[in-house]
């Protein structure tokens, strides 16, 4: 477990739909600290990414304070994120957990028809039936995460912050116990 000095600025990844923002939520609240939510500043109304300025502009006045707790993959604004980071903590969970999550997740928020960044809503034509599938996105994009976060440790390009991978949803939970919500 990193110290909890070590918890200042934190980034928190993770395949699509491993449990990131959920995670990086509760933390901040624990840490008493400014939660970012990168695709609340990345997805404009329709599924429009924003222009890549105006990613940057709000990534940076985001992170600019000297707590909070950020959750997402960007790799546009990883050197501007990163090296402010006191911690990396990866949830590096197994594909049947994370797919698991993804189907009741988006099923959910189908059914619901639940508002998400910018009034966007998930949909069963967008789910099961589009490119842009959020379920589709998770199966291509799992193999190369787990291969690419080992590979950006492994570098030393940010050698301020300390890593924390977590396996299991388990360890996540007891990372999170284990920073308490009292006095922290």
């Amino acid at each position: 477990m990193l110290a909890h000095e070590s918890l200042e600025r934190v980034v928190v990844v993770g395949t699509s739909c491993s449990g990131k923002s959920t995670f990086a939520r509760e933390l901040a609240r624990r840490l008493d600290s400014r939660y970012v939510e990168l695709d609340e500043l990345y997805w404009a109304p329709e599924w429009t990414p924003k222009p890549e300025t105006e990613f940057l502009r709000l990534t940076d006045a985001a992170t600019t304070g000297p707590r909070w707790v950020v959750d997402g993959n960007y790799g546009a604004v990883r050197e501007l994120v990163w090296p402010r980071a006191t911690s990396i903590i990866w949830l590096n969970f197994s594909l049947p957990t994370v797919f698991g999550r993804a189907l009741w997740r988006t099923v959910r928020r189908s059914l619901l028809r639940e508002a998400l960044f910018a009034g966007n809503r998930e949909t069963f034509r967008r789910a099961f039936f589009s490119r842009d599938s959020i379920l589709l996105w998770v199966l291509t994009s799992y193999g190369p995460r787990r291969h690419n976060y080992p590979s950006l440790r492994a570098e030393g390009r940010y050698p301020n912050a300390g890593w924390v991978e977590l396996h299991r949803p388990a360890e996540a939970s007891a990372f999170l116990h284990g920073v308490g919500g009292e006095g922290h």
